[in-house]
């Protein structure tokens, strides 16, 4: 499984930067998860290949995490419990994953 598509780095440079926009403005447009871990990514940098999003794991906080990391630790290279992209994924607004993982509006 891919974890990015050209499709998806077309929509990523589409939305651009969102910092400073509101979160139902800002779309939820790629999902990965592992376990009870989930990365959602509204933003993504091709030339460094750097994701920023929302991610819940230890914590539940904005950060930066790069496509090799995902794929390092994807299902192909760790079948038993590896990071999958979520192919039934449609974008949503930010403030609806936000509310799903229990955070207000403020972001980083």
């Amino acid at each position: 499984m891919k974890m990015m598509t050209a499709k998806l780095t077309k929509a990523f440079i589409r939305q651009g930067d969102t910092d400073g926009k509101p979160a139902d403005k800002v779309m939820v447009l790629a999902h990965y998860f592992a376990g009870s871990w989930d990365w959602w990514a509204t933003e993504y940098d091709p030339k460094e290949k750097v994701f920023f999003g929302l991610v819940r794991g230890f914590e539940t906080e904005f950060g930066n995490f790069s496509l090799s990391e995902l794929e390092e630790n994807s299902c192909e290279r760790k079948p038993l419990g590896g990071i999958e992209r979520d192919l039934y994924w449609t974008p949503k607004p930010l403030s609806e994953i936000m509310e799903k993982a229990g955070m207000e509006e403020k972001r980083a």
